[in-house]
């Protein structure tokens, strides 16, 4: 029997097992900030497997040495990170699998038709929140281990696999790993890309803008400035760099089914103390996307640059400069060479299970794979389970058929990428 039958064999066998671990996981509301209960359940498992494991918390003062690290949390107590290897015998290459254990809430109870951490199964969908995004990629990559491993199959390179905290946030659970000293020829994060391949993907930074006005009483708002209308500008401005910044992808043939491959998004505005007052305060705040080639801060740049020029479309912008400011979370944009060897290696794998050729595209959204390019140059592919979709939304899923067929893939890959010992 050949080695790929044997994994095959194994991952059918041990369905209702990888089911019940997801279950397992999904049950635990792993926000931010209460993320022990779901890694103890990881630990057991990699326990059980017999994997070597390191588990810690991550230290807020080691992590504010990296100019790279965005958090608001004082502390990671009680949400440790774990990284367990699975040793190779030498002179192979080696790979990391990182999935974040993390979820966003779940929101307004009201609009799930199930409860959201129940793990409940109807038809051949797990229901639940971080079913998709991402604890069924994260189960996929286990079971591709437990398969190579329980087959008694000996890989040349490290198999490294990593639960990190912190994602949803901004990536300060990978960042950890990585300045713990976790590096390796290639990575793969199975995050929720429809089966399809994700060789590059955005990053993007929040920031926050202040619009000015002048009071006045709503009776005679003629001798008033309203920040109101004047924000309604600077949001038209803003869409027009939008066009601007994604005209020069227009020729990347990863993008041609992305509407807006790098988007800015006004998500949130507050102004206004009164019905009857001219507004003299708006406060808009938004994400600015990333391109894969290019650096945050060229982007930040960018649009401080592009709000001067207000003043050539409205006078007022002269004497009452917009005022921006980055914030809060930022993902890294990360890209890898389409004819890289790991690129490659994924591929043929996904052939083999799939019996057709995989789609290639540009992610609309960033992951923790940009830490790990811009960091440490590791190539890094996002593929995985889940449709981006539904992560985030009531309803989370995951399409169980989906994951298992993933798992053969990444175990598929882990043969071919590390080498195995004849």
């Amino acid at each position: 029997m050949d080695l790929k039958t044997k994994i095959n064999e194994y991952i059918t066998k041990n369905r209702s097992k990888a089911i019940e671990l997801l279950q397992d996981l999904v049950r635990e509301k792993s926000v931010s900030g209460n993320e022990a209960s779901a890694q103890t359940i990881v630990t057991n498992y990699l326990q059980n497997l017999g994997l070597e494991i390191d588990k810690w918390e991550p230290s807020i003062d080691e992590l504010n040495k990296s100019s790279y690290f965005i958090s608001e949390r004082s502390s990671f107590k009680n949400s440790p990170n774990i990284v367990a290897t699975l040793k190779g015998i030498g002179n192979g290459r080696s790979i990391i699998l990182n999935g974040h254990i993390d979820v966003v809430p779940e929101g307004e109870i009201s609009s799930w038709d199930c409860q959201p951490y129940s793990g409940v199964i109807v038809g051949n969908r797990l229901y639940g929140r971080g079913t998709t995004d991402m604890k069924g990629g994260n189960v996929a990559a286990l079971l591709a281990i437990e398969a190579i491993k329980k087959s008694k199959i000996r890989l040349k390179g490290d198999v490294y696999f990593q639960s990190v905290i912190e994602e949803e946030s901004g990536g300060a659970g990978t960042l950890a790993a990585i300045l713990r000293g976790y590096v390796a020829d290639a990575v793969l994060i199975p995050e929720p890309t429809k089966t399809k391949i994700f060789p590059k993907q955005q990053g993007s930074i929040w920031f926050r803008i202040n619009v000015k006005g002048k009071v006045a009483h709503g009776g005679t708002k003629y001798e008033g400035v309203s920040a109101i209308e004047k924000s309604i500008l600077v949001i038209n401005h803003i869409n027009q760099l939008e066009k601007v910044r994604n005209l020069r992808l227009l020729d990347d043939p990863l993008y041609k089914n992305v509407p807006i491959p790098i988007p800015i998004n006004i998500g949130k505005i507050k102004g206004g103390t009164w019905p009857s007052s001219v507004s003299d305060l708006v406060t808009l705040e938004g994400r600015l996307g990333v391109s894969p080639n290019e650096k945050i801060e060229e982007a930040k740049l960018e649009l401080q640059k592009w709000l001067k020029t207000l003043s050539l479309i409205d006078d007022w912008f002269t004497e009452h400069p917009v005022e921006v400011e980055f914030f809060g979370a930022s993902w890294l944009p990360g890209s890898i060479d389409l004819q890289h060897p790991f690129m490659e290696s994924l591929k043929k794998s996904f052939q083999q299970v799939y019996n057709k050729e995989p789609i290639i595209e540009a992610s609309p959204w960033g992951t923790d794979g940009g830490l790990f390019t811009q960091v440490k140059q590791i190539p890094t592919i996002v593929f995985g389970p889940g449709e981006t979709k539904v992560a985030h939304y009531p309803n989370e899923y995951i399409d169980l058929d989906e994951m298992f067929r993933c798992a053969e893939v990444i175990a598929n890959t882990l043969l071919d990428w590390c080498g195995v010992v004849e």
